[in-house]
């Protein structure tokens, strides 16, 4: 038997280590990418890939993908993804950059998300020269939506809102992004490439593989415009697409450098870290006396537990939803603890809808959302049938309300229903309805010491008379509790 002769090889083309061994999909599309025949993502996902791979940055590097065609790079990068909301890439990105100036902030945008609702943001990071990189995917459409029109939709294109083309009249002129941010003084580095042909793609890549290095290098904001065929919302094959790349979208949106300041640049002073919690404290107008006081450090050291609590806190404007949760998560920083507060509300000043999510935890937070709140303060009967049947399984609903509604009742949840305003009202006013329910949770939730909560109370509340007021009102709160939950 002879054997046989493996010759020598080079591997010069594989799959980038940036990208992910294998792409979810359902069914019959898990061999298929998300993205049209023809579509010029897959071409700078795998540019972005290949300079990822080359500068080694793999394990530190975030990719930001807001909502368009974008919104599928994240099944594709084995690298940090975090998804943004519509247009906000370049604010999240700022962010992230900002609490962690290590990282490598990718914005991958389309240009519905960049020109349109994210213009304010594209424009003030550049402005800022944040040290971040912007691959901005422009192919004059929005694609995903089925094909409106776009500010860098062509004069005469036409799409599904303007079928007889776009006019000078009623659209405007196309928004040109690079020749707009090469007049900022800050960006360092801002490239329009194209899709077109062999030859303009090996400029593209060079272009995406410049702006990322930049960025390692510390050396600020840079841009890459991509011009990129859509065959599918313009209705073309694919060849006839990447024709019209480079036969008409070009004569719009000439290629080239429209700015180059990498050789005179330097290295750009990272931001300063987040100050300690004691400079916050001090920040926020906690005296030296309160941070240094031994009975409430050892306080606060002897209630340092593991805590994870979710609140909803929901009620009509007016009724001190937004204040009682404030107060909850200032004392959760008094604590040491994690934090967050999102608030809700109506554009009405009084008796609109108005709730907010606090969240207290002695482990970083991932999201400020509470959608399966531990404890819901419900201060109507409205935002009690709204929010009712997202508490969690043995988590907790305060109901202000002289009974509970019938058809609201959970078999797997504690309810304290009282008349907490009128209860409030015979203490000395119904407005601290909110802090007597407060007073219930604390004893609930038994997360936070009294220091904190004093501490909280009195930045928060100027009035020495509601401050009292409310001290009583957290009293009877937590008194009430026992009184109506011994045993439960």
């Amino acid at each position: 038997m002879s054997s046989v002769i493996i010759p020598e090889y080079e591997v010069t083309h594989s799959r980038p280590n940036a990208f992910n061994k294998s792409y979810e999909r359902k069914g019959e599309l898990k061999h298929a990418t998300h993205y049209c025949p023809g579509c010029g993502h897959g071409n700078v996902h795998k540019m972005l890939a290949e300079a990822i791979d080359q500068l080694g940055i793999q394990d530190r590097t975030i990719l930001i993908s807001p909502v368009g065609c974008s919104v599928f790079a994240y099944y594709y990068f084995d690298v940090g993804n975090v998804q943004a909301a519509h247009g906000r890439a370049p604010a999240v990105a700022t962010a992230m950059k900002r609490s962690r100036p290590e990282s490598i902030l990718i914005s991958y945008q389309g240009d519905g998300d960049l020109t349109a609702i994210g213009a304010a943001e594209i424009l003030h990071a550049a402005n800022r020269g944040e040290n971040i990189t912007v691959i901005f995917v422009n192919n004059g459409i929005y694609s995903m939506t089925g094909g409106q029109v776009a500010p860098t939709t062509l004069v005469g294109q036409k799409s599904t809102t303007t079928p007889n083309g776009r006019s000078i009249e009623n659209e405007g002129y196309p928004m040109r992004v690079c020749e707009l941010l090469a007049t900022l003084e800050a960006p360092v580095y801002i490239e329009r490439v194209g899709l077109g042909d062999n030859k303009q793609i090996a400029q593209a890549t060079r272009a995406i593989k410049r702006a990322v290095e930049n960025q390692s290098k510390g050396l600020g904001f840079s841009l890459v415009e991509v011009l990129s065929p859509c065959p599918t919302i313009w209705k073309m094959s694919a060849v006839d697409a990447q024709h019209w790349v480079r036969g008409v979208m070009e004569k719009t949106y000439p290629l080239g450098v429209y700015c180059d300041k990498t050789k005179d640049a330097h290295p750009r002073t990272p931001h300063a870290p987040a100050p300690p919690l004691s400079e916050l404290r001090k920040i926020m107008g906690i005296t030296s006396e309160e941070i240094s006081a031994p009975e409430v450090k050892q306080e606060i050291a002897a209630d340092k537990k593991k805590v994870d609590l979710h609140v909803r806190v929901a009620g009509f404007g007016g009724q001190g939803v937004l204040l009682l949760g404030e107060i909850l998560a200032e004392a959760g920083l008094d604590a040491g603890m994690q934090v967050s507060w999102l608030p809700s509300y109506g554009p009405e000043m009084r008796s609109g809808t108005s709730n907010c999510h606090v969240r207290i935890s002695s482990e970083s937070i991932d999201s400020p959302l509470v959608a399966l709140p531990d404890v819901l303060i419900a201060m109507n009967e409205p935002s009690l049938r709204k929010f009712d049947a997202s508490v969690r399984p043995g988590g907790w609903v305060l109901y202000n309300g002289d009974t509970f509604p019938g058809d609201c009742e959970r078999k797997d949840v504690n309810v304290l229903a009282l008349p907490f305003t009128n209860i409030a009202l015979e203490i000395g006013d119904a407005r601290a309805a909110n802090m007597v329910m407060l007073g219930a949770l604390l004893e609930i939730a038994d997360a936070l010491p009294q220091a904190s909560i004093d501490a909280a109370l009195n930045r928060l509340v100027k009035s020495k008379k509601w401050i009292e007021l409310d001290e009583r009102a957290l009293q009877m709160g937590r008194e009430l509790y026992h009184e109506a939950c011994v045993g439960v």
